[in-house]
């Protein structure tokens, strides 16, 4: 992801006029990083991870899920377009047609090569500062996730796996099993719900 430069910081309007539909973008702390081109393993993966989330979403009627081009309204200079991202059904009420005034409950980025501070420092602070239940890091390069979990004090905290398993409270009764995520080729994603929910 490159930055846009300027002199002042972008407002989270000014970001939604410049950056346009079929653009990924993100706005950090006034910043705006335009995208590179996925490569594909990581194109793979995302795809994979949003159809095991989605049908879980929708098979128990949690809320709604969204992908990579939906910005999120955290504040006046923040607008993060999280991979994936899901929000309750109780706070749709936030999804506007442009971007969603408000932080998701849940959000998950896959690591790029350019976009390792990005994720791993800059959006865990920012999404920490805005109160997102979840923050998930999936890094196809390291082949490690890292769950990310607010404590009563509103600070993150990492969950470690049990068993390979990595276990959601914010979407109750999903897990993942974390060598999923690497097999060659992805399990079938109605197969890994199945075994979800059975």
């Amino acid at each position: 992801m490159s930055a846009i430069a300027k002199t002042r910081a972008y407002t989270f309007e000014e970001f939604c006029f410049l950056v346009k539909d079929r653009q990924k973008a993100d706005l950090v702390d006034g910043v705006i990083y335009m995208a590179s081109h996925d490569n594909t393993d990581a194109n793979s993966l995302c795809v994979w991870l949003v159809s095991v989330v989605n049908l879980f979403v929708e098979t128990l009627d949690l809320g709604k899920v969204f992908v990579s081009r939906v910005a999120f309204r955290l504040d006046g200079k923040n607008g993060p377009e999280p991979d994936l991202a899901f929000v309750r059904k109780s706070r749709l009420h936030l999804v506007k047609r442009g971007h969603v005034a408000g932080r998701p409950d849940l959000a998950m980025e896959i690591v790029s090569p350019e976009s390792v501070d990005r994720d791993y420092l800059r959006k865990r602070a920012e999404f920490e500062r805005a109160g997102v239940p979840e923050y998930w890091i999936i890094d196809e390069v390291e082949r490690k996730v890292t769950l990310l979990r607010l404590d009563a004090k509103g600070k993150y905290r990492e969950v470690r796996p049990i068993k390979g398993v990595l276990r959601s409270q914010v979407l109750p009764g999903f897990w993942l099993r974390v060598s999923w995520l690497w097999q060659e080729p992805l399990p079938k994603a109605l197969e890994v719900l199945n075994e979800i929910v059975k």
